[in-house]
């Protein structure tokens, strides 16, 4: 009998996920271990892998379809290559028209006075997700003519539905072929992390009442400790002394002046965290993502380098786990990199602080009495106004700016 392929459980708080790649095509031997098709969640992408040796048989949700943990996304058999099989991954004529009922799932207990949608008949083919969004909005299942597998209703057919034109309306610009066109336009599908990051930036602007304070840092002495001290460092640590470990460092020190940058709001309550695991932004082609770099207080200026750099390179090879994004009291983003001069970062929620940095760019400033030129560094706080007040915010960038300024007090600190 064939085994079938599920979606498995895709780590706390995610529920559902949208089908990347296929890693094999139909009638692929497969040996276990193999990873057969990536997913796409909220927060990483994963890869689902073949538990036994077989055959890939069947194919029941292509790429773009959102399928929910324990939904079956193929199957494997144990027989011979089937020869039959399509050259681009779809299945076979033989078993396109199968259908395949969905597993059972069980609805969690919903309030008496919750309002019910159209109720679908048995009969109807339908992905749980399809499912809960038709009862949301009200739509009959029956009317809607399925586009997956065997007919199946997947959850773009009721979108489709919900946002449909009324009968005999043009059609939108936007529904024509690319060709008609003239090629000007290219549709490029949203991945479930964009759309996550999209959801969430909205989110913090709606729910947070996010302000931005501005300070700039002479960068000089951190820069005059990095020439003399980066071969030594690199030597001994295997890693190189960059910004980031300075700014981690500076940050903490500012966190346990000022702890309410180090909290969140739960309900009516203010949560003071005593703890301080620092998020570091990490642009990527697909969006940014915010591992967390744990305990940082408790680490050396190598420690927090080399973790900054396995996170880094753990997020560009698309290998983070849910546990290096979950959680963070406090995040840094790093907008420098890419050369711009000033910014407003947008608070990571439910955290109600962020420090952005910038280009460091040589400028005149009085000092002394004198025009001099220093590599200076404009610094970004972005902070939820509701639990920060404006003074305590200039005062943690000052704080930040003192420990940057006089790398001895940062040691100290530390």
């Amino acid at each position: 009998m064939p085994a079938e392929i599920r979606v498995p459980a895709l780590g706390e708080s995610v529920v559902e996920a949208t089908v990347g790649k296929w890693l094999k095509q139909v009638g692929d031997a497969v040996a276990p271990g193999d990873p057969l098709v990536s997913l796409e969640t909220d927060k990483v992408d994963m890869e689902v892998a073949a538990e036994e040796a077989g055959v890939l048989v069947r194919v029941d949700k292509n790429s773009g379809d959102t399928v929910a943990v324990g939904e079956v996304l193929g199957s494997l058999s144990g027989g011979g290559v089937d020869h039959g099989r399509s050259g681009n991954g779809a299945q076979p004529q033989s078993v396109a028209t199968a259908v395949v009922p969905p597993p059972p799932v069980t609805a969690p207990s919903a309030p008496a006075t919750a309002p019910s949608g159209p109720t679908p008949a048995p009969g109807i083919q339908a992905t749980p997700v399809a499912r809960r969004l038709a009862s949301e909005e009200r739509i009959d299942l029956a009317g809607l003519q399925g586009s997956g597998p065997g007919g199946r209703i997947t959850k773009q057919d009721v979108s489709a539905a919900r946002g449909a034109p009324a009968p005999g309306a043009p059609p939108s610009p936007l529904d024509l072929p690319a060709a008609s066109r003239d090629g000007r336009e290219e549709r490029v599908r949203l991945s479930r992390r964009r759309q996550t990051i999209a959801r969430r930036l909205v989110e913090a602007q709606h729910t947070a009442a996010m302000l931005t304070t501005f300070n700039e840092v002479d960068m000089s002495a951190i820069m005059e400790v990095r020439k003399r001290r980066k071969d030594g460092f690199k030597e001994r640590h295997g890693v190189g002394l960059g910004f980031m470990s300075f700014f981690t460092k500076a940050s903490i020190g500012a966190l346990k002046a000022y702890p309410r940058l180090n909290a969140e709001i739960q309900g009516d309550e203010i949560v003071i965290k005593h703890y301080y695991d620092i998020g570091i932004a990490v642009g990527l082609d697909e969006g940014l993502v915010v591992p967390v770099v744990r305990d940082a207080d408790r680490k050396s200026f190598a420690q927090i380098e080399r973790e900054i750099a396995a996170l880094a390179g753990r997020a560009r090879g698309n290998t983070l786990t849910l546990g290096d994004l979950e959680g963070g009291t406090f995040t840094i983003t790093n907008g420098g990199v890419y050369g711009s001069l000033l910014s407003t970062p947008i608070l990571n929620t439910p955290q109600v602080g962020i420090l952005g940095m910038h280009k460091i760019e040589e400028r005149p400033i009085a000092a002394g009495g004198q025009v001099v030129i220093r590599p200076m560094m404009y610094l970004a706080l972005s902070y939820d106004h509701r639990i920060v007040d404006g003074s305590e915010a200039v005062r943690f960038l000052v704080r930040i700016k003192e420990l940057l300024e006089d790398p001895e007090a940062l040691l100290l600190e530390g």
